[in-house]
């Protein structure tokens, strides 16, 4: 049956922010450094919005 993970909302959370940049909503990249290069791009993005 259905079983509750107890933090899995914040995986989730973070998913749904990483999906507001167009370019990682899908997976364009070849190599996975420039696919994890765009997600700290995108996160950096969003905490330094958030500091403004």
């Amino acid at each position: 049956g259905f079983v509750l993970l107890p933090r899995r909302w914040v995986v989730e959370r973070t998913f749904g922010w990483l999906n507001h940049s167009r370019r990682l909503s899908k997976d364009y990249e070849r190599l996975m450094s420039s696919s994890e290069a765009w997600i700290y791009l995108a996160m950096i993005r969003l905490m330094a919005n958030r500091l403004v």
